[in-house]
């Protein structure tokens, strides 16, 4: 089932984490105190023959933000749809707060959802869709009101009580969607794409509200995006995901600056893959031959064997205009240059139809196409992968 499909239309959604009409409230989900926040145990999810996650394992700590990056089908949304009941696990177990769910009715999880498309009642008032999960929880009506009005002033929309959907900005609505969902005080807050039906200052802006209200209630997040950039800056950790399985978990630190696969490398950041030969290596560092024939000196954290085959990754960062001080120098021409203020964006030609990519200072003058340039960087500032495409460590 493709990424992209909503996780479930507005009504269902609605009732996701909420208990049926009339029923008590559903007690939290919790078996030990210093259980993970949310526990895959070696999920399995299919449909039919195809397999959209397979053997996906992760524990997640209580209070942390966790995003699940990847490309369209690589099964993050599948698997967010899967913690909140909405799709049904072929195998393996799903924990939250050390107590399984995975047979777990959906109004019984305790779960806020928010919804790439907001999923809000377009008759109902914004009182009535932020307290629409409260008032089937049987809360007195002068706790509705409170707690929906500082669900509001979290989101930065006290009085706005009273409007319909409709008489709100796109980005407004997703604050409302929000409210309702943090507003009953869930054990574990999902977020479906929640930003791209925004513009570029709007999605910005919600990213910090977004974090904000996170840490200051103490929420465990769980965020799917396929946004780079929303992903290094919003997480405490990420989950690359593809092909239904995960790739590397890390800071963002560490998926950016020391990639496990080829794949992380290309899909976060888009690093330049220079493939070579080592001539040789010792004493934490590998001498390797690219295919331009030009020769550079790598970390390497162990001795590989003369003529193995390796992918020398590097940042557009990570190199710098003019290689005088660096230990690395890659000649060639500009085949284009972007201007970015502060910085411009070279695409370089270094021979033997490669290409390498730098995000530079600007010292000087942007350089025009056509002009010689040469590019540095330091033994340190790439990583090597392996023959398969794994780092070498």
């Amino acid at each position: 089932m493709p990424d992209s499909q909503n996780l479930t239309e507005a009504p269902r959604a609605e009732t996701a984490g909420v208990a049926k009409a009339g029923a008590a409230r559903p007690a939290p989900i919790s078996a030990e105190a210093n259980s993970p926040a949310v526990e895959f145990r070696n999920i399995d999810i299919a449909y039919g023959k195809f397999v959209a996650v397979r053997d996906f394992s992760l524990s997640i700590r209580k209070g942390s933000f966790v995003t699940l990056l990847g490309p369209s089908g690589c099964g993050k949304t599948t698997i967010l749809r899967s913690i909140a009941g909405l799709v049904d696990i072929s195998g393996g177990q799903i924990m939250i707060g050390g107590r399984r769910v995975d047979d777990v009715p959906i109004y019984k999880r305790n779960i806020g959802l928010v919804f790439q498309s907001y999923a809000l009642f377009p008759h109902k008032t914004v009182f009535d869709n932020v307290a629409f999960g409260l008032k089937y929880r049987n809360v007195p009506k002068p706790e509705i009101k409170r707690r929906v009005g500082k669900a509001l002033e979290m989101v930065r929309l006290p009085g706005s009580e009273k409007k319909l959907p409709s008489q709100l900005s796109g980005g407004q609505q997703q604050r409302i969607a929000l409210a309702r969902a943090i507003v009953f005080e869930p054990q574990v807050l999902l977020l479906d794409e929640p930003l791209s039906a925004l513009d570029a200052n709007m999605r910005e802006e919600m990213r910090v509200e977004i974090k904000k209200i996170q840490k200051e209630t103490g929420i465990t997040a769980i965020f799917v995006t396929h946004d780079q950039e929303e992903a290094l800056s919003m997480s405490d950790r990420i989950v690359v995901m593809n092909a239904g399985s995960a790739e590397q978990v890390g800071t963002p630190e560490e998926v950016y600056e020391a990639p496990a696969t080829a794949f992380v490398a290309d899909f976060l950041g888009k690093a330049n893959m220079l493939a070579g030969t080592v001539s040789g290596s010792g004493q934490g560092t590998a001498t390797v031959v690219l295919a331009t024939g030009q020769t550079i000196n790598v970390g390497c954290p162990r001795p590989l064997a003369q003529g193995s085959k390796v992918t020398v990754v590097v940042r557009p960062q990570k190199l710098s205009v003019g290689a005088a001080a660096s230990a690395n120098r890659l000649s060639g021409h500009v085949v284009a240059a972007s201007y970015l203020g502060g910085s411009a964006i070279y695409e370089v030609d270094i021979g033997g139809k490669s290409s390498i990519r730098a995000n530079a200072p600007i010292s000087g003058r942007v350089l025009r196409e056509g002009e010689a340039i040469d590019l540095g960087f330091d033994p340190e500032g790439c990583v090597l992968l392996d023959g398969d495409g794994r780092r070498i460590s």
